[in-house]
C-alpha cells in the first residue's frame, strides 16, 4: 500500500516549531492548491538550504558568504559586541534598529542537564575577538531564563580578566521570553537600561 503523500507532508510540517497538526494540514493543503511551480521552488529552496547558507566565520551569523552582512558593514561599531544565544535573537535586535555594533552568536546556552557545557559554545572565539578587534564593551543579550542567566554569569566570570567593559541587557525583556518574540520598544528599552555584570 502506497503511503499518503498529504499525510507525509502534514507530518513534516508538524515537526516545525510552533506548528500544530491543524496548521500543518492547512499548510499542506495550501501548497497542494497553489501553482505547482511554487511547490517546486519551495522544495528546491529547502533542498539546497544547507549548501547555500553558511555561518559567518567571524560572528556566527547566517549568510551566503564567509562573512555576514553585519560584519562586512564598515559603518558598524567594531569596539562593541553584542553576545546572543541564537541568530533569531540577532535578527530581533536588528529589527529594533537601535544597536549599531557587531555581534557574537553562541549558538546555544549553558544547559548542563542537556549536555551543553562551555565547550559547546563559541566562548574561546569571543575571547580571541576581544584582543584582535580591540573590543571595549560586550553587551550580553542572552534570554532572561535560567539557562540565559547561567550563561551570562559564566561569560562574566571568563571575560572579567580581559578588562573589557561588560554589560547585560535590562530586564525589559520578560523572564523566560525569547528575544525573537519581544516587541521593538521593549527590546530598545532593554538596551538603554543595560547594567554592569
Amino acid at each position: 500500500m502506497a503511503s499518503d503523500p498529504i499525510a507525509e507532508l502534514v507530518q513534516l510540517f508538524a515537526r516545525l516549531p510552533g506548528i500544530g497538526e491543524r496548521t500543518a494540514a492547512r499548510l499542506a493543503y495550501f501548497v497542494l492548491g497553489t501553482d505547482p511551480h511554487y511547490a517546486k521552488s519551495l522544495a528546491q529552496a529547502l533542498e539546497h538550504l544547507h549548501e547555500r547558507v553558511r555561518r559567518c566565520e567571524l560572528c556566527g551569523n547566517y549568510g551566503s558568504r564567509a562573512r555576514c552582512e553585519v560584519c562586512l558593514d564598515p559603518r558598524r561599531e567594531s569596539r562593541v559586541l553584542c553576545v546572543v544565544a541564537r541568530v533569531q535573537d540577532l535578527n530581533a535586535i536588528e529589527r529594533a534598529g537601535g544597536f549599531r555594533g557587531r555581534y557574537h552568536v553562541l549558538h546555544g546556552l549553558l544547559a548542563p542537564l542537556e549536555g551543553v557545557g562551555p565547550e559547546q559554545l563559541k566562548v574561546n572565539d569571543l575571547i580571541a575577538r576581544i584582543g584582535s578587534e580591540g573590543v571595549e564593551e560586550i553587551i550580553v543579550a542572552t534570554p532572561l531564563s535560567v539557562d540565559g542567566e547561567a550563561t551570562s554569569m559564566y561569560l562574566a566570570q571568563v571575560l572579567k580578566p580581559t578588562g573589557v567593559h561588560l554589560t547585560r541587557i535590562a530586564s525589559g525583556v520578560p523572564h523566560g521570553g525569547d528575544l525573537e518574540f519581544t516587541d521593538q520598544i521593549t527590546l530598545g528599552r532593554a538596551f538603554d537600561g543595560r547594567r554592569e555584570l
